[in-house]
């Protein structure tokens, strides 16, 4: 719940000594099925099968558990929200049935259920309860998705007086401080915690991003490079979701017309070591950007092929999420190659519900700013004008917003 440490081999240490621990099981399923760790399937399936033989009764907490996992294996995650949702309903303190319906949501783009699921079970919490601050982290962070930015805010703060470490909730109050274009305040904010976050196992890279994310919006886009080359580059092995956020930020560098020189070559390198087959689409979308920017077009069109193309006349809210990442994908192949016009025709279609692939407010701004930059190059004098109006309107201090604003004049 709080990014430290090594929880998963900590559970797999105690499942070594007690193979038939069934608890032990349900949190080893949890990990799994949060951190959406498709490598570990076989250590879920054991993990599921152990419990299932342990626990024969249907209604039991720990069969539950279960149940919701193996609809994750069976990869229907709107199945295992809904089984996980349920089990809260009956025990709204189980904080692992919580934070595992939780990142479903996200991944699954419900922005709503990211704070309701929450307030459902808030009142039967307390500060006296383990896991309290967490608890009113992720409340926080579904209120700021919400919009709700005052109330997220003030959760998260909350969340801070508990534990004053808490990654969680640090990483609530740089999204609002995102989103409310506070640039020197949110810069401020992440270097007065960067020991606490730093250290973390999975949080430290991407508050690194809403660093660099900063620097962009006041118009200092050398700062954001400096701080990719420091702590978001990686040498090792990263996983998605650093490579995800490396993608954000040199794609959004890309738009602004920023010159990256060759960082693109070792994360595409990064994105083609690894595999794509059954992850999020999120990760593809950022996957086909490294892969598009770097000219890998044999690895950008195997990704094309292996896309479902069902049919894409006419898209509507109703949308399938496949379609969406084929057009997405199209979109970014299009601006990629100067083909501005074409780029806007896709992303009409899609920028407003592009957070069914799963993404935060400030992730998806990565389209709204594509979409707005390819309007611009486009000559869409009377679109650009009004999604740059749209932008300001969000955030109006913003150096990045006045620059575009003095291009549409």
């Amino acid at each position: 719940m709080t990014s430290r440490g090594n929880p998963g081999a900590e559970v797999d240490r105690v499942l070594a000594k007690n193979p038939q621990f069934t608890f032990g099981h349900c949190l080893r399923a949890a990990l799994i099925v949060r951190a959406d760790m498709q490598s570990a399937r076989s250590r879920l399936v054991a993990s599921v099968t152990t419990i299932e033989a342990a626990c024969p009764d249907a209604g039991d907490p720990s069969r539950r558990h279960a149940s919701a996992a193996r609809a994750w294996l069976d990869r229907d995650e709107a199945l295992a929200a809904e089984r996980y949702g349920a089990i809260l309903i009956d025990w709204p303190r189980d904080i692992l049935a919580l934070a595992v319906a939780h990142a479903l949501d996200f991944r699954l783009g419900r922005r709503r259920m990211l704070r309701d699921r929450v307030a459902q079970v808030l009142p039967e919490w307390d500060a006296a309860a383990p896991n309290y601050a967490s608890v009113l982290a992720l409340y926080a962070f579904g209120l700021k998705e919400n919009g709700q930015y005052r109330r997220a805010e003030k959760m998260a703060r909350r969340a801070l007086a508990l534990d004053s470490q808490h990654p969680g909730a640090i990483h609530v109050i740089a999204h609002v401080m995102e989103m409310q274009g506070r640039v020197r305040e949110g810069l401020e904010f992440l270097a007065e915690c960067e020991t606490t976050w730093k250290e973390t196992s999975d949080l430290s890279v991407h508050l690194a991003w809403h660093r660099a994310l900063f620097h962009l919006d006041a118009g200092d886009p050398e700062s954001a490079l400096a701080v990719y080359d420091a702590q978001i580059a990686s040498p090792g092995a990263p996983g998605m979701s650093e490579l995800a956020d490396a993608s954000a930020l040199l794609w959004r560098l890309r738009v602004l017309d920023v010159e990256v020189g060759e960082r693109w070559q070792p994360l595409a390198d990064s994105w083609e070591r690894g595999t794509l087959t059954g992850v999020r689409r999120f990760y593809v979308a950022h996957a086909m950007m490294a892969l598009i920017a770097a000219g890998r077009t044999a690895a950008t069109q195997r990704i094309f092929d292996a896309l479902p193309h069902p049919e894409t006349n006419g898209t509507s809210a109703s949308q399938p999420e496949d379609t969406l990442l084929l057009l997405f994908c199209k979109a970014l192949l299009a601006f990629a190659n100067g083909d501005y016009m074409t780029c806007v025709e896709w992303l009409k279609r899609v920028h407003h519900i592009a957070h069914r692939c799963g993404g935060s407010l400030a992730q998806c701004d990565l389209i709204h700013l594509t979409y707005t930059e390819a309007a611009l190059r486009a000559r869409k004098r009377s679109l650009a004008r009004a999604l740059v109006a749209e932008r300001t309107a969000q955030k109006p201090a913003s150096r990045l917003n006045h620059a575009l604003q003095r291009r549409v004049g």
